[in-house]
């Protein structure tokens, strides 16, 4: 069983940045892909970024080019470099992990998930 423990939400202005991170249990040998998900009350869950066991990377149309997605094997670490923030990314980020490659990641159809972290950017 992987247990993924999210930090480093906090409140920020816009414009600022924050890094979010998700560490990972130990038992990680068989994890092909992990990322973010965000989830704000009364609204779906939308996927952020996904990170492939061959170091492939992918994000959501509204955060390209401000997020960048990266993983430190050696330490289970999974980080989420949030620049430039916006207002409308206020929300709890959610680590998740599959056993598959990321094909489907973004379905929401993953293995193991954390209990997330709370980003609040103010205007």
């Amino acid at each position: 069983q992987v247990q993924l423990v999210e930090s480093g939400g906090g409140s920020v202005q816009a414009g600022g940045s924050l890094r979010l991170s998700c560490a990972a249990s130990s038992d990680t040998y068989n994890v092909r892909c992990m990322g973010w998900f965000r989830q704000v009350p009364g609204k779906g869950r939308e996927g952020v970024a996904s990170f492939d066991s061959d170091g492939s990377t992918r994000y959501a149309d509204s955060v390209k080019g401000r997020f960048a997605v990266s993983k430190d094997n050696a330490v289970n670490i999974l980080y989420l470099q949030m620049d430039s923030l916006k207002p409308e990314d206020t929300a709890m980020y959610v680590c998740a992990a599959r056993l598959l490659t990321c094909g489907t990641f973004w379905t929401g159809r993953n293995n193991y998930w954390g209990q997330g972290t709370q980003v609040t950017v103010s205007s």
